[in-house]
């Protein structure tokens, strides 16, 4: 077990850890034990009951929050043309086409959050996938980022106001924030039944036994809080 300091230490002695809270009283609390001097994050971990090495039990997908992430989104597309114009018009941050501008990304350089691109671009994309990839920062058509030109206007202004991408990850987990210590319960709530609701309807037909096993809520600093699985996937999504 690593060495705990002070403040998480206090922290955790606001917290039962063999109870499961429910997902009102686990936002909370989540509130009340973080610690930083700034506005942390509170994220969502989810064990599942998964098996990551088959296909037919993949997820991975975008929910748009309603509350959004509380902070501002750096989006690049990737377009040339009037494709290229329609992004900038958009609002996108960065529009990058030519061969100099893949090979920054080439190089290293990843300074935005969202990446969108059209699909005669892909060809040229595909060489960063070992750079973006990684990051989780490659356009896909599974999390909606590979798109018409039509739709960019679309998808550049839900990305600006705030999408998660939710994927399970090689261990049967997934990880994901749902907003700022910040936020109100109400918006932390309804980020949190948004995701939920998704994770609920893209349950494959494959899964067997629990499908959550294991649900945390917890700040970018400070104790985990764990929540009851069976209640989280009955939330709805706000309207």
């Amino acid at each position: 077990m690593p060495k705990r300091g002070k403040k998480y230490l206090e922290a955790a002695t606001k917290v039962d850890p063999e109870h499961f809270y429910s997902p009102a009283e686990a936002v909370k609390l989540v509130k009340e034990v973080s610690y930083t001097s700034f506005d942390g994050s509170v994220e969502l971990h989810l064990r599942m009951g998964l098996d990551p090495r088959r296909s037919d039990q993949q997820i991975r997908g975008i929910v748009r929050l309603p509350y959004g992430l509380g902070k501002p989104v750096r989006v690049m597309v990737f377009a040339t043309g009037e494709a290229a114009q329609i992004a900038r018009d958009a609002g996108a941050d960065y529009v990058f086409g030519e061969d100099e501008d893949i090979q920054k990304i080439m190089d290293g350089w990843v300074d935005f959050d969202v990446s969108i691109a059209v699909p005669d671009m892909m060809r040229k994309v595909g060489r960063l996938g070992r750079v973006l990839g990684r990051r989780g920062l490659m356009p896909t058509p599974k999390t909606g980022t590979v798109v018409q030109a039509e739709d960019l206007t679309r998808v550049i202004d839900e990305s600006k106001a705030g999408r998660v991408e939710y994927r399970l990850d090689r261990s049967g987990n997934i990880h994901c924030a749902i907003g700022k210590v910040s936020f109100t319960e109400e918006q932390l709530m309804g980020n949190l039944s948004a995701i939920m609701d998704t994770i609920r309807r893209v349950r494959p037909p494959a899964a067997k036994g629990a499908y959550v096993r294991r649900l945390t809520l917890a700040p970018s600093m400070g104790p985990g809080v764990k929540v009851d699985p069976a209640t989280a996937l009955e939330l709805e999504p706000v309207k």
